[in-house]
């Protein structure tokens, strides 16, 4: 018998497994559907030896201590600033929009008392900022707009930023110094050894078993637990019932050249160029020496595995509607990007991660949910890898 089944083994749901496991001595079965841990933050050696990211870079950035020491636990760091370049009218520049931006742009040699009033001077008067469009040209104007947000924004998310809420470009800041870090986080460092690693250290514990390739309606039926905790897709859970979130998903091209370095910076992003959003070269995050480089190719697409959810205002009315059935759903309980359908950083899934926790702690003993069947525990022995870090 099983105190927990988790469904999903990305951070959600190996950070309530460590928990549950080590803090309260539950019994967690975690299943995933695909045939590692780590979710969308999995990272694994390519066949020329150089570790990638294989669903995208993942910078990790926190101002939560409490996040940063919990993963402390299990990895150690190596200290890394995030810096992005766009190529925008045939220059490369910094991204965020700041000082050098501008400078570099237009010819300038403005300081940043100059900058400031610069950007006040091309600013649109937005009355009620609503929208990500509204968010951008009050701060810097409409030709900024167009050259570094309004065509990003439609080939990431299918969509004019004039439709978009103003929470997806309010995540980009513009600065009138020289500052070129992409976060500006209290804590910003990459694990040292690769997320997958630091995966496997909080999943390596004898009250947690671990099944990959698996679909927890295949098993459901016939391996007994108490309390469900879903990280999965909070529409798909409900069969659909009122219809599907709406989600963004991507497309990678990996490549290893064979050359030591490719990129001016770690991330190129390309706002009006060719289909793909970004390229990334991942010996820049990672720090790793080696005579060739691999880089990644994002193209976003409508279609595919879910990654961010769309922000629109009749997309947050019908999540609402599945929040009020998991609301009413005893002994499960929803966590995650996909399961409470937010544009989470890792940190913020970690953080809520964590805050569950608590909440279950406080519960008092449910019952099962399911009764024990005969024979199920040695079913579930010969199922269930101990091992997360085997396919």
């Amino acid at each position: 018998m099983f105190d927990y089944l988790i469904v999903g083994a990305g951070f959600a749901g190996s950070v309530l497994a460590e928990r549950l496991a080590t803090r309260s001595n539950k019994k967690v079965l975690v299943v995933d559907k695909r045939n590692h841990i780590a979710g969308n933050a999995y990272d694994h050696y390519n066949e020329d030896g150089i570790l990638v990211h294989k669903y995208g870079p993942h910078i990790f950035h926190t101002n939560s201590k409490d996040v940063f020491e919990y993963l402390s636990d299990f990895t150690d760091w190596r200290p890394y600033e995030h810096r992005v370049l766009a190529s925008v009218d045939g220059q490369l520049v910094p991204m965020p929009i700041n000082l050098d931006t501008i400078n570099k742009l237009y010819g300038l040699k403005l300081n940043s008392f100059e900058v400031e009033e610069f950007f006040e001077s091309v600013a649109e008067k937005v009355p009620v900022v609503k929208t990500s469009e509204d968010v951008v040209v009050s701060k810097v104007g409409r030709e900024l707009y167009e050259k570094f947000f309004r065509n990003y924004t439609r080939k990431q998310w299918g969509m004019d930023p004039s439709e978009l809420d103003k929470s997806v470009t309010s995540r980009v800041p513009t600065r009138t110094n020289r500052d070129d870090r992409y976060f500006t986080d209290t804590y910003q460092a990459m694990p040292l050894h690769g997320y997958t690693r630091m995966f496997e250290r909080l999943l390596d514990h004898p009250n947690i078993k671990v099944m990959l390739n698996t679909d927890y309606h295949d098993i459901i039926d016939f391996i007994p637990f108490k309390e469900m905790i879903f990280t999965g897709p909070v529409d798909e859970f409900f069969d659909f019932k009122y219809g599907k979130l709406p989600y963004r998903s991507l497309e990678f091209k990996h490549e290893t050249l064979n050359t030591e370095n490719y990129l001016a910076a770690p991330v190129v992003n390309y706002p009006n160029d060719n289909l793909y959003t970004r390229i990334t070269e991942f010996k820049a995050l990672t720090g790793q020496q080696h005579p060739k480089t691999a880089i990644v190719y994002e193209y976003p697409k409508a279609e595919g595995d879910p990654y961010y959810p769309v922000p629109r205002l009749e997309n947050a009315e019908l999540y609402n509607k599945y929040k009020k059935l998991a609301d009413q759903t005893p002994n499960v309980h929803f966590v995650g990007r996909l399961a409470t359908y937010k544009y989470y950083n890792m940190d913020q899934v970690v953080a809520q991660a964590l805050t569950l926790y608590k909440k279950l702690t406080e519960k008092s003993e449910d019952t099962a949910r399911k009764p024990a069947i005969s024979g199920s525990t040695e079913l579930v022995d010969k199922l269930v890898s101990r091992d997360p870090a085997k396919p």
